[in-house]
Parts: structure tokens; C-alpha cells; sequence
């Protein structure tokens, strides 16, 4: 299996250097998403003492027109801090801070956390609860599944849901190292498995309160693709990754609001999916960064997936665009799970699509603009 060049540098040799004391500095590592919407960057710079809150944190600025962000001729663009987590890689009191990206052009600006937070602003008196479960892939440098056979494929689906085993878990050692990496920076992970398909993972996020469903699931990804680095591996949520006979990788979201958890709250779960049900057409827009294109490879009634051209719900199924867990309905409350988004979705589109449709109760193919 191809692995990066960087992996077979020696991390003992790297150590010794991080163990160096550095005085009363801090570095934050200022981490944002680039043009593509799927893809990641990071740069870090010294900060004089240990930020304690957002306020603590300076706006920095980068070159856009690298990043699939701004043209050349006007490329400065602003990083404005706006979530801050423990840093598991160079450790206290370093930070990772997510940012927002902002552009003097309207024009320029890519990242969808702004409107997002602006539309759950709008509903924080519902309280908003969200759980994102990030499917994955694990590849080799050369794009070939991690613990694949080079010139061929494994045994079918079957054994490797939930499996343990050298010959069913394939790559254990970047989940694990992942998940507690997860933790100590504060993240809301709340579990992990094994997939369907062999070399593929996934991890949950959650519950989380409105806008930080979106931060947590982004630095989760993020630190994920660090982990990743390290191993000489990469990470890939592509939503079908492998042709054929094989699962693809989404996103799973879990939605509830303060009334759907308590007695009786069924009833406003299913009057959310109602909505949910006439504005299809606009969600599957959304819930992949290609505008559906990407689902369409996934979402073809096989594979634990609905059909990407109908709408469906139902109890316990997960064949449907919308599970309403077992429990409840026996409870008659809780949550629903929209199975549609993409592995590579961007949560922050998810979630304000999401709220849109069910709690401000937008119609048609388009979202409103708020002032």
C-alpha cells in the first residue's frame, strides 16, 4: 500500500523538538475551509499568552487566490476566529481556532457559517439539537482502499460492520488515535464503528446546540485528516468511493427541538417531516457541495440508501430518506435521522437547510433572505 513520504520521517526525531519548553508563547493554528467547500487549510502563527475566550484571538488574513477564493487581483481575504479547541497535536496551551472567512467582494465569500448562524439565531428559543455520523474512507497515497488487496478486492460485505479482527478492521489505529484526539481537544465525539465496506469508518458528533454542529464536525474532520497525515495516509468522504457492490459514505443527521423531546413531541416530528417531504428537491440540493451530483452516485435505493428522486419515511428503515427511530415510537418523542447528506456535505448547509424548512417553515425550491 502507497503511503506519503513524510510518514517515514522519523516522529522520535520530531518529538524531541516538541518537547522544548516555549517559554509564554502560544501557537494557534487558525484552520479554514477553502473554495471547494469540502477542503481544509491551515497556517499558524504566535500569539503572545494563552487565549481564553474568542475575544482573546486576532483576525488574521491569507492569500484567497490560492485557495479557490478570490482572483489574484484582489486576493486578501480575512480570517475571522470564531471557535477555539485544545490543540492534540502540539498540546497545551496551544489552540486550534475555526474560522470564518470574509472578503471585501460579496462575491468571494465561500463559507456558509455566517448565514447559518444568522438562521439558527433566529430559532435558539426552539433549542435546536443536532448529531452529525461521519462515514469515511481510508486510502492509500495512491487512492487504493487501506488493507485492500493491490490487484484485486476483499471478501463481500458482510463481516466488517462493527468487526474486529485483522482480516475484518481494517486501520483501527487512526480511529483510535482519532477519537482520543477528539477529546482531548474537546470535541463532541460521542462514539465510533466500522462500516459496511471494508476500510471505511465512522465517527458521531453530538448532540450539539445549533451553530456548534457545524464547528465540532468541521475541527472532527479536521483533526481527522491530521491523524491521517501523521500515519501517511489520507481520508476520503467521497459518498461513493468504490463502484459496484459496495456502500457508499453519507452523513447521517439527527434533528430535534426542545418540543420534540418532550411528551407528545412525535406529533411535531412528523409535522417536520411533512415539511421536509415537500421541499425534497431543494435538500438534495444542498446536502452534497456539488449540488447533488455527488449523492447521485450514493443515493440509489441499494446499499441502505433511499432513491435520490423520491422522498420516503418510515420506522426503523433505513432504505427511507427520513428514520424515525424504534424507541421513538414507542416513546412518542425524541428525534428523527435524514439520511440523505452526502459524507462530504458541509454541516453548516445541512443544518440551515434543515431548520429552514422545519421551523421557519420556508416552501419551493429556494431559501429566504433575512436581514
Amino acid at each position: 500500500m502507497a503511503t506519503s513520504s513524510s510518514a517515514r520521517l522519523s516522529k522520535s526525531v520530531k518529538q524531541q523538538y516538541l518537547e522544548l519548553p516555549q517559554g509564554d508563547k502560544v501557537q494557534a493554528m487558525y484552520i479554514w475551509i477553502d473554495g471547494t467547500g469540502e477542503g481544509l487549510r491551515c497556517k499558524t502563527r504566535t500569539l503572545d499568552s494563552e487565549p481564553k475566550t474568542i475575544e482573546d484571538l486576532p483576525e488574521w488574513n491569507f492569500d484567497g487566490s490560492s485557495t479557490y477564493q478570490s482572483e489574484g487581483s484582489n486576493s486578501d481575504m480575512y480570517l475571522l476566529p470564531k471557535a477555539i479547541f485544545r490543540d492534540p497535536f502540539r498540546k497545551d496551551p496551544n489552540k486550534l481556532v475555526l474560522c470564518e472567512v470574509i472578503s471585501l467582494l460579496p462575491e468571494s465569500e465561500t463559507n456558509l457559517r455566517q448565514t447559518c448562524r444568522k438562521v439558527m439565531d433566529m430559532v435558539e428559543n426552539q433549542h435546536p439539537w443536532f448529531g452529525m455520523e461521519q462515514e469515511y474512507t481510508i486510502l492509500g497515497t495512491d487512492g487504493h482502499p487501506f488493507g485492500w488487496p493491490s490487484n484485486g478486492f476483499p471478501g463481500p460485505q458482510g463481516p466488517y460492520y462493527c468487526g474486529v479482527g485483522a482480516d475484518k478492521a481494517y486501520g483501527r489505529d487512526i480511529v483510535e488515535a482519532h477519537y482520543r484526539a477528539c477529546l482531548y481537544a474537546g470535541v463532541e465525539i460521542c462514539g465510533t464503528n466500522a462500516e459496511v465496506m471494508p476500510a471505511q469508518w465512522e465517527f458521531q458528533v453530538g448532540p450539539c446546540e445549533g451553530i456548534s454542529m457545524g464547528d465540532h464536525l468541521w475541527i472532527a474532520r479536521f483533526i481527522l485528516h491530521r491523524v491521517c497525515e501523521d500515519f501517511g495516509v489520507v481520508v476520503s468522504f467521497d459518498p461513493k468511493p468504490i463502484s459496484g457492490n459496495w456502500n457508499g459514505a453519507g452523513c447521517h443527521t439527527n434533528f430535534s427541538t426542545k418540543q420534540m423531546r418532550e411528551e407528545g413531541g412525535l406529533r411535531h416530528i412528523e409535522e417536520a417531516i411533512e415539511k421536509l417531504g415537500k421541499r425534497h428537491h431543494y435538500h438534495i440540493r444542498v446536502y452534497d457541495p456539488k449540488g447533488g451530483r455527488d449523492n447521485a452516485r450514493r443515493l440509489t435505493g441499494h446499499h441502505e440508501t433511499s432513491n435520490i428522486h423520491e422522498f420516503s419515511a418510515g420506522v426503523a428503515n433505513r432504505g427511507a430518506s427520513i428514520r424515525i427511530p424504534r424507541s421513538v415510537g414507542q416513546d412518542k418523542r425524541g428525534y428523527f435521522e435524514d439520511r440523505r447528506p452526502s459524507a462530504n456535505c458541509d454541516p453548516y448547509a445541512v443544518t440551515e437547510a434543515i431548520i429552514r424548512t422545519c421551523l421557519l417553515s420556508e416552501e419551493g425550491e429556494e431559501p429566504v433572505e433575512y436581514n
